[in-house]
């Protein structure tokens, strides 16, 4: 699951800087981060850091959203009984 993520975001990030005009060094450069780093994102590589990889969806105008699955987890995050505050 981790890597079809990785990919897809990778794919989107190329896509939205590509339609920038924008070459990998270019958004390097405005997001702050290392050619090598965009190179990375943009590959799929699953292990990429939160950071930098923030400032790359900030500078291209995109947003990293979590929302819930339509099927939770079969694991209760807390067990029962146990209050959450």
């Amino acid at each position: 699951m981790a890597t079809e993520f990785s990919s897809l975001l990778g794919s989107e990030v190329r896509s939205r800087r590509t339609s920038l005009r924008l070459s990998q060094q270019d958004l390097a450069d405005l997001a702050g981060v290392s050619e090598r780093f965009v190179r990375f994102v943009e590959t799929g590589k699953t292990t990429v850091q939160l950071e930098p990889l923030l400032a790359v969806l900030t500078t291209l105008g995109l947003e990293l959203s979590v929302q819930p699955t339509a099927s939770p987890a079969t694991t209760p995050a807390h067990p029962a009984g146990e209050t959450v505050q």
